[in-house]
């Protein structure tokens, strides 16, 4: 089987499996909703011709098209940005355990969030929070690329060490500001540093669609780079390939959609890093098929999550964030476990 093919079967598959995931999503809650009554609400929303069932009541239509909808679709694009991001990172890397937030992209976001409700700004409309955390994720990537940036070039290496240095100073910052800040501002910064997808609404769906689908498409589009890059510098250059450009295009690309998820939901951890190691057991190190498959594989596995964190504890909810981290956590150890014994051998 060639690759188109392979890409087309494995997209399939991870299609199918992304809408079992969303239905289930849309279906399981305190009010229940058959999935038929669920596709029936939603043509009537887009416009379609549709009569809705006797059975469906008024506050089931709220309730999917107003709260489940918006929030499906939020963790959809969210789990796709935070899966590809990583995948991209991990090329760039050479390294199975990067992830999105290895430049400072979640620690920049935590310090533009604790900064807007230190300063009571986050009261004053949806967008200004999300508005500061992307603010300070894009300021937590310059910084880390200026400070790595050397005659023109940017060692793998030293760009790694400035990132780490980026985030432990912005976590300095973010530690400093919430000991000013009241036991009221505390739990909203704790409220967001956790992650969730509840109470999304369209006006977040807007928000990350545009970004996250553009950015997730050039960087799929820039796949084929992106394989001769994984095999090395001197055999990308050998070919004729401007390193440091692509380089710093993708870790912009990946940054970018990144952030623009992450001023979205919160801080979501191990998403970018458990689904693309997976994904790339699964389909392989090909990044035409593994990065499409890494954006299917991070939306499926974070609505499931949060699918799981409704039904874990009723009436209670355990947010997205809490979710991805007990599940992701645990297959971080065992990767960690298994890079230990192939560099024994």
């Amino acid at each position: 089987m060639n690759w188109k093919a392979r890409r087309m079967a494995a997209v399939l598959f991870f299609l199918a499996v992304l809408l079992v995931v969303a239905s289930l999503s849309l279906t399981i809650g305190q009010i229940a909703v058959p999935v038929p009554d669920v596709l029936a609400i939603t043509a009537r929303r887009i416009g379609l011709p549709v009569t809705l069932p006797s059975s469906v009541t008024a506050v089931q239509e709220a309730v999917i098209w107003q709260i489940r909808m918006p929030r499906t679709l939020v963790g959809l694009l969210v789990g796709a940005a935070l899966g590809i991001s990583g995948a991209v990172m991990q090329g760039v890397f050479a390294n199975p355990l990067a992830d999105p937030g290895i430049i400072g992209v979640s620690a920049g976001a935590s310090a533009g969030a604790v900064l807007c409700i230190a300063l009571g700004l986050s009261t004053a409309g949806i967008f200004v929070m999300p508005a500061f955390a992307f603010g300070g994720s894009l300021l937590a990537v310059g910084l880390t690329i200026f400070l790595a940036l050397r005659r023109g070039k940017v060692p793998v290496m030293t760009l790694l060490l400035a990132g780490v240095a980026v985030g432990m100073f912005l976590g300095a910052v973010t530690s400093g500001l919430l000991t000013f800040m009241n036991e009221q501002k505390v739990q909203e910064y704790l409220f967001w540093i956790v992650g969730g997808l509840d109470y999304r609404r369209w006006e977040h769906v807007y928000m990350a669609a545009g970004p996250v689908l553009a950015g997730s498409l050039v960087m799929i589009l820039l796949a084929r780079q992106l394989n001769i890059l994984a095999l090395g510098e001197q055999e990308a250059r050998a070919v004729g390939m401007r390193v440091l450009p692509l380089r710093m295009g993708l870790l912009l690309l990946a940054s970018l959609t990144t952030a623009n998820s992450v001023c979205v939901s919160g801080n979501i951890g191990f998403v970018g890093l458990v689904m693309p190691h997976m994904m790339r057991l699964l389909v392989g190190p090909d990044h035409r098929i593994l990065l499409p498959a890494s954006a299917l594989g991070g939306a499926s596995f974070l609505v499931l999550c949060d699918v799981l964190g409704r039904v874990v504890m009723p009436p209670a909810e355990l947010r997205v964030g809490v979710m991805t981290a007990l599940i992701g956590t645990p297959y971080f150890l065992f990767l960690l476990r298994r890079m230990r014994r192939q560099d024994s051998l």
